[in-house]
């Protein structure tokens, strides 16, 4: 079948049903706490305001100002599927949800030509929602295209993957894209507490210690969904026991996963990072590995973890071994394109690679010496020969006279007065005579003596 055909309403199908008025979706008592307690509203909506507030694209959408496709990308728990409900209650369309896992070109196909008979007979519009959006092949993406352009149907996909990578083109084109960002904690505690006291919910037959609060936030890490389903978990536990109280032990139970004593915000914050980096700069590769671990599991935003490493890789090994740095950046740049819980493996690497690594302190050492005799005064003027010389008048004033090209000598070094006068003689770098550094305790003293003229 050509894709023309594809757009072309056959006059011999039966009319669709007329159009209802649009009503509030029947959710079962049976449904999951996170499904019984998805949004019904903007109101109710957590997070996301960069995409919400007064004018934002998503809150135009939403609100049937802005009929554009879009593509919502970021992590899971947050929102995605929730946005994609509201674009349809609040605008009156029907909603039409498919996942990438199981549905085909075929599935893809039907639901447009429905779309189309709905639109020419009813004149009702269709948001089409896909999840996973990703994981459609390039010919199911191809296949939206036409519905998308004319909108025939208002395309709401979801994906978890960069769409810019997983994403044709010609669609990304036709699309607005969207990034959702991780719930705060804060965030992920409302959502606690609204399905704590809500109907929908729990209705206040229970108690949250806030030991097992402070648990389930962690246990989120701004994923709702997650949030939820763990308190439903430990919600179903208290019950079978009559308790009315949700405790640490309950929640710690139910998710199997035992709290990690941390706190992002005060002294086991600080406390860990220090016991790490202190592991990596002792060589200690299995302590550092635990507290990289620790810090993982409650939650740390592996972006600062990431630089810590890039830190630790100049201050603590330096040219001892230069591909520590590199190792760091790359590690860091990984975090930042794949993101967790994936991006534990680079952070894992870079620190294996930071503690084993020979240790040298003279880069910092180096640097801040430096800039201890720069604070103190000691900075003169540089010396005519190194000053520019690249406009009229330079040579009159004397700038860029006598320099000696280094190149112009088989050694490529030659005696020259390089710093002001008043810091001629002066030692900043002393490489140790550990890993790569070692040959440099011996080339650096004798560039020294070549360059002074010793």
């Amino acid at each position: 079948m050509q894709q023309d055909e594809l757009f072309t309403v056959n006059p011999d199908l039966e009319r669709p049903d007329p159009v209802e008025a649009p009503r509030e979706p029947v959710i079962p008592a049976g449904s999951p706490l996170a499904v019984r307690m998805r949004p019904r509203t903007l109101g109710e909506v957590v997070g996301q305001q960069h995409l919400l507030g007064e004018g934002a694209p998503l809150r135009r959408l939403v609100e049937g100002a802005a009929p554009a496709s879009v593509l919502l990308y970021g992590p899971p728990g947050t929102g995605k599927t929730t946005l994609a409900n509201l674009v349809s209650t609040a605008t009156g369309r029907r909603f039409v949800a498919l996942s990438a896992l199981s549905a085909g070109v075929k599935e893809v196909r039907g639901v447009i030509e429905e779309a189309r008979r709905r639109r020419m007979y009813n004149n009702e519009n269709t948001v089409l929602f896909i999840d996973e959006v990703h994981r459609f092949s390039k010919t199911q993406q191809d296949a939206l295209l036409g519905a998308v352009e004319d909108r025939t149907v208002l395309l709401v996909a979801a994906t978890t993957e960069n769409p810019s990578f997983s994403v044709v083109s010609p669609l990304l084109s036709r699309s607005l894209v969207l990034q959702l960002r991780p719930l705060t904690d804060e965030d992920v505690r409302a959502l606690i507490h609204r399905a704590l006291s809500d109907e929908r919910g729990l209705g206040g037959e229970l108690q949250l210690t806030a030991e097992a609060e402070e648990h389930l936030v962690r246990l989120a890490s701004g994923d709702a969904r997650r949030a939820l389903t763990a308190l439903e978990a430990a919600a179903d536990a208290a019950a079978a026991t009559e308790h009315r109280t949700i405790d640490l032990t309950t929640v710690e139970s139910t998710v199997d996963k035992a709290a990690v004593r941390y706190d992002r915000d005060g002294d086991q914050h600080y406390d860990v990072i220090s016991a790490f980096i202190k592991s990596i700069r002792g060589s200690d590769v299995d302590a550092a590995l635990h507290y990289l671990a620790r810090m993982i599991e409650a939650g740390e935003d592996p972006r600062f973890l990431a630089r810590r490493l890039v830190v630790h890789a100049s201050e603590d090994i330096g040219l001892a071994d230069p591909t520590a740095l590199q190792a760091a950046v790359a590690a860091a740049h990984a975090v930042q394109f794949i993101g967790m819980p994936e991006g534990r493996l680079a952070l894992a690497q870079a620190t294996i690679h930071l503690a084993t690594a020979p240790k040298s302190n003279a880069v910092v050492t180096g640097i801040d010496s430096a800039l201890a005799d720069i604070r103190a005064g000691r900075i003169g003027t540089v010396p005519p020969h190194l000053r520019d010389g690249h406009y009229a008048g330079a040579a009159k004033l004397g700038n860029a006279q006598g320099y000696r090209y280094p190149h112009d000598v088989p050694e490529g070094v030659l005696p020259q007065q390089y710093p002001p006068d008043d810091l001629v003689g002066r030692d900043y770098y002393h490489p140790t005579q550990r890993g790569a550094e070692r040959p440099l305790a011996e080339r650096v003293p004798k560039l020294r003596r070549t360059i002074r003229g010793e």
